[in-house]
């Protein structure tokens, strides 16, 4: 599994050779954050894979729809859009995540590609009511399911554990400048040894966030996961 903010969907090329290597190279399924449908178009073309993707809003600065898309190479049944308590200040700028069942290796897993406000666009206690809509949706679906995106916070992850879903990513450290934002959150799935999980820091620099990683072994009831 991957999670890649790619700031403002503008470094496309960089983003696309990112995904390309190791250890993101091969992944089952992506959420990508800061995007529009015709960038997701083409890194998803750009890797061969199907994807959704659902916009949150216009943005002011780009001018073009800011959203988020899940990528995968195996088949998406059906997706939705979570559309997000609040606006961010000034701006106004709303925000949603998208849902996908995806049907890895024969197995349905639930998965959500989630971009919270900024801490300048809403203050904690927003991002967390934005989180619960999150957790609230994820809840409601049977089968394994994996939670990944910038959260814009690290504490955030404390209402996921709450909740009983696995925080792999916790310590993984700096995923966005001096801050750890970048997460996945699980429930069905087991992480594939302790070292599978991480921050790739190696590859073409694509975005102000670097892109997060984890693999998963077959579990309780999920698929056998590559990153």
């Amino acid at each position: 599994m991957v999670t890649f903010n790619v700031e403002y969907g503008e470094r496309l090329a960089e983003a696309l050779a990112a995904l390309r290597s190791p250890p993101l190279a091969g992944a089952d399924v992506i959420a990508l954050q800061e995007m529009d449908g015709p960038g997701a178009a083409a890194i998803a073309d750009g890797l061969g894979m199907s994807y959704v993707y659902w916009p949150a809003s216009r943005h002011p600065k780009t001018r073009r729809d800011f959203g988020n898309a899940i990528l995968s190479p195996w088949p998406i049944q059906a997706s939705h859009k979570v559309l997000l308590p609040g606006t961010s200040r000034g701006i106004h700028q709303a925000r949603a995540a998208v849902g996908a069942t995806v049907r890895v290796a024969g197995r349905p897993l639930f998965f959500y590609a989630v971009h919270l406000t900024s801490p300048w666009g809403m203050g904690g206690g927003g991002r967390a009511v934005q989180a619960d809509a999150v957790i609230a949706d994820a809840l409601s679906r049977e089968g394994p399911v994996v939670v990944a995106g910038d959260f814009n916070s690290h504490g955030v992850g404390e209402r996921f554990l709450a909740r009983g879903f696995l925080w792999p990513t916790r310590k993984i450290g700096h995923t966005a400048g001096p801050f750890s934002f970048d997460h996945i959150f699980v429930r069905g799935l087991d992480l594939a040894e302790p070292a599978s999980v991480g921050v790739a820091k190696g590859g073409p620099r694509a975005s102000d966030h670097w892109p997060v990683w984890a693999v998963f072994a077959a579990s309780r009831s999920g698929p056998n996961e590559s990153p």
